[in-house]
């Protein structure tokens, strides 16, 4: 209330002393000699400051429905408004140059994308008949009657910061006769409002995105999980088989199966979280699998591992390697008659750790090309734990045969985090 009082009570004086300025004025001009009655003056003086204070009051009662408050700040003919973008400044300022465009009668902009600054002018429509200000508006007899946008964006660590002001069109002189009835104060929230809901929608993109990850990764684990539950039981009774049969003609080497079985379901019992296995314990499993053909399947398939021990620690997500190996076995050595060999090799390096699955087997020729459903589902697995940090690479093995290798991120001696 106190504030409302002293901004009407500023304008009336100024209008007043502007007044008695002009008449002395206009008494100095005529050296004092009679004009005829000076009531005239008075009457125009009075109806005028009726004018301004009535305008006063109607700029008091707009700022209040706008915003809610009436202080010095929001009664004010010149805004302010500092505004923080979690964005870096190039971005901040295309969001900014965005918000000022969709803005009402806005025209005349003037955008500088080096400087990081954008100047703009706006159109003043009288607020009470949507229609440009009249000649019979008291605060519209001099100067412009328009309003002009400056912002300025200010870099900072990943962000930037914004400087709003929203002004009348002409000097800061005319704001002891002028009001502008609280349109820069509508157009400082409104802008305000834009950044504010473009952050809202960049955060709201940002989070679908991420539960689109999210869904992505579940599916593919629950594809994966749907493809090892339909060929471990294959897998599992041939095992159990073999091992039944051996009990009665070799069971020593029953004995050794069933061990080999027991490691690789060892390995196999499902997580209960997403945490990511060792190369280490990746190996074991394949190894394990591996022994158990070689029972079955005799001199018909040889192994031969070379992968260092301090690569065992390298995180690497399930059944990935597993993939691979069932892969060169079932598509490359078990169709080729007299069988061959599976090499399973470890290299690291700049940061990288490659693991190499070979065969000797039919090759591309009646082989997968890497097309198929398991190794689609190691690449789609790849993307979403490591992005573009990992990849999985398949070629032709020579003489005949082929190598699949799986490159991972080594494990950074530093903070135990992948490197």
């Amino acid at each position: 209330m106190i504030a409302s009082f002293f901004f009407v009570i500023r304008l009336a004086l100024a209008w007043s002393l502007a007044f008695m300025l002009a008449v002395v004025l206009w008494n100095i001009a005529h050296n004092g000699n009679y004009l005829g009655p000076v009531w005239p003056f008075f009457v125009v003086a009075y109806a005028m400051l009726g004018m301004v204070i009535t305008g006063a009051f109607s700029h008091v009662r707009r700022v209040r429905l706008i915003a809610g408050r009436v202080d010095s700040s929001a009664l004010a003919n010149r805004q302010r408004r500092q505004v923080e973008i979690p964005f870096e400044a190039g971005e901040a300022f295309d969001l900014l140059d965005a918000a000022i465009r969709e803005l009402p009668r806005t025209e005349a902009i003037e955008s500088a994308r080096d400087s990081l600054q954008i100047r703009a002018k706006v159109r003043r429509l009288d607020p009470y008949g949507n229609k440009l200000p009249t000649r019979f508006s008291v605060f519209d007899w001099f100067g412009r009657k328009d309003n002009q946008i400056l912002a300025t964006v200010t870099p900072g660590d990943g962000t930037g910061s914004v400087t709003l002001i929203c002004e009348p069109g002409n000097g800061a002189w005319s704001d002891w006769f002028r009001v502008d009835d609280g349109t820069n104060l509508e157009n400082a929230d409104a802008i305000t409002r834009a950044i504010t809901r473009r952050i809202a929608e960049r955060r709201r993109g940002e989070q679908a995105a991420v539960t689109q990850t999210e869904t992505e990764k579940e599916l593919t684990v629950a594809r994966l999980n749907l493809l090892h539950a339909q060929v471990e039981p294959h897998f599992l009774y041939n095992t159990l088989a073999s091992a039944q049969y051996l009990t009665r003609t070799d069971p020593a080497r029953a004995d050794e199966m069933l061990g080999h079985l027991i490691a690789y379901l060892r390995h196999s019992l499902p997580r209960t979280d997403e945490a990511l296995s060792t190369l280490g314990a990746e190996l074991e499993r394949s190894h394990a699998y591996l022994e158990i053909l070689r029972i079955r399947m005799g001199d018909r398939l040889k192994v031969q591992i070379d992968v260092a021990t301090e690569l065992h620690v390298t995180p690497m997500p399930p059944m990935m390697l597993q993939t691979l190996v069932e892969n060169a076995v079932k598509h490359g050595l078990e169709p080729k008659p007299g069988g061959g060999t599976i090499w399973l090799l470890g290299r690291g390096g700049e940061g990288k750790v490659s693991v190499t699955v070979a065969d000797d087997g039919r090759g591309f020729s009646d082989a997968s090309s890497g097309t198929g459903i398991g190794l689609k589902n190691v690449r789609e697995r790849l993307r979403l734990v490591y992005g573009a940090a990992a990849s999985l690479t398949i070629v032709a093995n020579f003489p005949s045969g082929v190598a699949a290798t799986l490159t991972v991120p080594a494990l950074s001696g530093k903070d135990g985090r992948h490197g």
